[in-house]
């Protein structure tokens, strides 16, 4: 059982720490999570992450990282810094323990948060994460996007043109033509997916200087893995082109100590939404068997 969908509104708020200023919202009552949104993202694609392979019964604490929306990029531009971002926020909230899911480019951040609070982290989920540095400069896609994000307008076309072509615009991400007609017919996962595909479109000047910075860190920056010493869930698709799985899930597998992986065949990078039972049942399955047990006071 994944037990019941991730309901209520989250609660969205500012606050200053020791490391500086951090916005995120709050979601659920329960052990806590920190949720790790990836590149041009923000606190509400943290809780389309806890939504899509979370469950009621957390705490889910989502987060919008350096760089994006209301967290200036000066609170942290190291995957150190960030993961001590995190700890000084569950710090302010009064949060002693929390697990770690991210996404994409938010796992820099939470590999760091294993490795330097490790104290304080019952578990980590790791999905299409890189498990070292990507090789490669900076795409080209993301040049031209930088130029067009600037002006409110380009991002206002861009959604109503995905709006009326959802199946073009899905194309973008899911390649597989059997798998993109089937998450379009999901009725969770799709709208989901749109939902992070609208948001990643709003405000995209506040998105930008974040991923800037992911691609600086996700091309200059190796972790020790093998000095994590807290439970792991890899999710990672075997099509996924952004972070292949091959040599990255592997990587994971091989270097941290009793890791456990995830490979979904045949997924890509979006592979929460277009595998979403299978993601969501094997990671609420992870967070279940290492919560902590809540005391009563």
């Amino acid at each position: 059982m994944c037990g019941t969908e991730v309901s209520g509104e989250p609660v969205r708020a500012t606050i200053n720490t020791k490391q500086g200023p951090v916005e995120y919202a709050a979601l659920g009552e329960g052990p806590a999570v920190l949720a790790l949104h990836g590149a041009m993202g923000g606190y509400d694609q943290s809780v389309i992450l806890a939504r899509t392979i979370g469950a009621a019964g957390y705490r889910f604490v989502c987060v919008s990282r350096p760089g994006y929306l209301g967290t200036p990029l000066s609170s942290g531009r190291t995957a150190r810094e960030q993961a001590d971002l995190c700890a000084s926020l569950l710090d302010a909230l009064g949060i002693r323990e929390s697990a770690v899911i991210a996404v994409s480019g938010g796992g820099p951040c939470a590999i760091q948060f294993a490795l330097r609070h490790r104290s304080r982290c019952w578990g980590a989920v790791l999905v299409s994460t890189c498990s070292g540095r990507i090789a490669g400069g900076v795409p080209f896609a993301f040049q031209i996007m930088k130029f067009l994000g600037r002006w409110p307008a380009f991002g206002r076309a861009m959604a109503r043109k995905a709006e009326r072509n959802p199946e073009r615009a899905a194309e973008r991400s899911i390649l597989d033509p059997v798998v993109r007609s089937r998450t379009l017919q999901d009725p969770v996962a799709w709208p989901l997916m749109k939902a992070l595909t609208k948001s990643t479109l709003d405000r995209m000047s506040l998105r930008l200087v974040g991923t800037e910075n992911d691609i600086a860190v996700t091309r200059t920056t190796d972790y020790p893995l093998e000095e994590i010493r807290v439970p792991v869930l890899v999710v990672h698709g075997t099509a996924d082109r952004v972070v292949p799985f091959a040599p990255h899930a592997q990587a994971f597998q091989k270097r941290v100590p009793g890791a456990q992986l995830l490979a979904v065949s045949g997924g890509e990078h979006v592979t929460i939404f277009t595998h979403r039972a299978e993601v969501r049942k094997r990671v609420t399955g992870f967070l279940r068997e290492h919560a902590p047990r809540m005391v009563a006071v």
